[in-house]
């Protein structure tokens, strides 16, 4: 018995549901509709352009055919019709309900009585349009957004504060005045998941940016008052807003830096300053969800106050704890026992007792942080293949260095059992140099900063100077980073060999003196330096890195290298810097493997705590440490 037409329509609708189901619905449902009608079915815009139809080449006639079409039925004002194509052909026509107003057309249906059809597919099709078009818009407003964040991080690196600060405050969230960087090492389809997590555990205000550099590195600005509590910065780090001890859990791999400066960069002070969105001081606003001064408001676990709660290992308050550093113990004021001398890295130190204290639930939806568990914690806990580099803390316009303490932390944290580190060094070369190396550094960029381009599309001082720090941090990748094709990058680097007058391009030497250059001359002191340098001769890097503070500084770097043993000597490093750090002239010289030579430097990254192998490197302050020792 043959089926009859009301189950012939179910069957199609059912059909035409369960295609739309599947991703890439409407060309599904097109190619369906084309096989089931005997003629191509496509999606026409108001225009009489062809938006979408089934898998395969295009038909220009059926393009003609359809555009001629649409154009009659909007002179008629109908909402469906059958009208004759430019060849003869019908055309079946009936509109869906979007906006802007689009077309379903059959072009020569087999069947001349398929509007039921068409109608039945209409709508489905409608709301299949619909989705995808709003998935198209979505896409393209979080690249757009994507974007946008990413140029926020490149004018932090380049110094530009005040213009990253405006573009942040419109986007949300606004940039914090002190922060952390963590970078992320994970696998690429995971970067959404993890910069979700670090948004929702940092209360939305964390600035978080795929690495436009390394395609499975996350870079996240974390406010350290939003990070995981008691555990936000270094063991040993000061409060930026008092300058008082920041009491800190033994959570995560410690620092051991020195605090930065946390100064805000308009010149008023913290105390004065109003809240950007609502204009009152901080200390009169009331929390948006609860109504109360975030005084008054209890520990959403415990109940109590803040003030009132003691530390859960130690069952001391904070505020009456010592810090580590003054030699008493935290309960009892006794001495603290001497521990042996760690296999860590000299500049990382392994966490104490994994914990710190409990935090409240997270903020933005999802389940709550479990409680004794850090940020980074959470994050190689949730992402078992991710590693994490965690910066100190520092102040906002000092982002580019804290990113290179994180990258320098990762490089540890590759290693490291717990797959996490943070970064326990001090970059600041600048106490290494007197009024005479600040002389130095703008007498060797000098060529460079008086530089007129030729054309106005030529690169100017400002931006070649960004093209030399940008190639010295990542090489070859400074092309993803700066947004220009690797020619044009490699043809800055060589007019800068000419500007400057140093092979900057190909001689570590070079590199180093450049590099350090520009760490001086771009110092918040230098300006001041350079007004109490004395008239002097030219300067030579010589006589920079001759000063007992050099050597002073020099010694420190190098002496994780001397403490870890032969292995990881200094010799490996020194024969590495002399290849002008190329990995096969060095395992040449060493009359070892390629892999040989990489292990043996990986163990000299872990007895560091530096990255080497990975940019950013920190390759030139070691050439700077052996040339002012006179060991290079």
């Amino acid at each position: 018995m043959p089926a009859s037409p009301s189950d012939l329509r179910a069957d199609d609708i059912l059909a035409l549901a369960r295609l739309s189901t599947r991703p890439g619905a409407v060309r599904a449902m097109l190619g369906w509709l084309t096989r089931r009608t005997g003629g191509p079915a496509v999606l026409v815009g108001d225009t009489g352009r062809v938006l979408a139809g089934p898998e395969g080449e295009r038909d220009p006639a059926v393009a003609r055919a359809t555009a001629d079409a649409v154009a009659e039925l909007r002179r008629r004002g109908a909402p469906s019709a059958v009208l004759g194509g430019a060849e003869g052909r019908p055309v079946h026509l009936i509109a869906l309900d979007t906006d802007p107003r689009t077309y379903l057309a059959v072009v020569g249906p087999d069947d001349p009585h398929c509007g039921t059809l068409l109608a039945d597919a209409a709508r489905t099709l409608a709301l299949c349009w619909r989705l995808e078009q709003a998935e198209r818009a979505r896409r393209r407003i979080e690249s757009a957004e994507g974007h946008s964040r990413e140029a926020v991080l490149h004018l932090l690196m380049v110094g530009s504060v005040p213009a990253a600060q405006r573009i942040a405050g419109a986007l949300r969230p606004a940039l914090p005045g002190v922060i952390q960087v963590y970078v992320i090492e994970c696998p690429q389809p995971r970067r959404r998941e993890i910069a979700r997590r670090i948004d929702r555990e940092a209360g939305g205000g964390a600035w978080i940016v795929p690495c436009p550099v390394r395609p499975n590195h996350v870079i996240a600005l974390v406010p350290p008052e939003t990070g995981p509590p008691g555990r936000t910065g270094p063991a040993d780090a000061t409060d930026p807003a008092t300058g008082t001890e920041a009491s800190t859990g033994a959570d995560a791999s410690t620092v051991t830096g020195p605090a930065p400066t946390t100064a805000p960069t308009d010149g008023t002070h913290p105390a004065a300053e109003t809240h950007p969105a609502t204009g009152t001081h901080p200390a009169a606003e009331t929390h948006p969800a609860t109504g109360t001064h975030p005084a008054a408001e209890t520990h959403p676990a415990t109940g109590t106050h803040p003030a009132t709660e003691t530390h859960p290992a130690t069952g001391t308050h904070p505020a009456t704890e010592t810090h580590p550093a003054t030699g008493t113990h935290p309960a009892d004021g006794t001495a603290p026992t001497t521990p042996a001398t760690p296999a860590t890295p000299a500049a990382v130190r392994a966490p104490a007792d994994g914990t710190a204290p409990a935090t409240p639930a997270a903020v933005g939806g999802g389940p709550p942080r479990p409680p004794h568990v850090s940020l980074d914690r959470l994050i190689v806990r949730l992402v078992p293949e991710s590693r994490v580099g965690v910066s100190e803390r520092v102040a906002l316009r000092d982002t580019p260095t804290a990113y290179e303490q994180a990258i320098h932390a990762l490089a540890v944290a590759r290693n490291a059992p717990e797959r996490r580190a943070a970064f326990g060094g001090d970059l600041d070369v600048t106490v290494l140099a007197g009024p005479a190396g600040y002389r130095w550094a703008s007498e060797l960029l000098a060529p460079c900063l008086r530089y007129a381009p030729a054309r106005r599309a030529d690169p100017g001082p400002q931006e070649l100077l960004g093209t030399l720090s940008s190639w010295l941090s990542f090489g070859g990748a400074a092309s993803r980073h700066l947004k220009i094709h690797r020619n044009t990058l490699a043809a800055r680097v060589r007019h800068l060999d000419e500007l400057l007058g140093v092979p900057v391009s190909r001689s570590l030497a070079a590199q180093s003196a450049a590099w350090l250059a520009l760490r001086l001359y771009t110092a918040p002191q230098a300006a001041a330096a350079l007004a109490q340098a004395p008239p002097e001769p030219t300067v030579t890097l010589e006589a920079v890195l001759g000063t007992p503070a050099a050597g002073t500084w020099a010694r420190a770097q190098l002496r994780p290298l001397e403490q870890a043993g032969p292995a990881t000597g200094l010799e490996t490093v020194r024969t590495w810097l002399r290849a002008d750090a190329r990995l096969p002239a060095a395992a040449a010289a060493l009359g070892i493997s390629l892999p040989g030579a990489r292990k043996r430097l990986t163990r000299a990254e872990d007895a560091l705590g530096r990255s080497l192998l990975t940019a950013p490197s920190a390759k030139y302050e070691l050439w700077l440490a052996m040339r002012a020792l006179g060991s290079l």
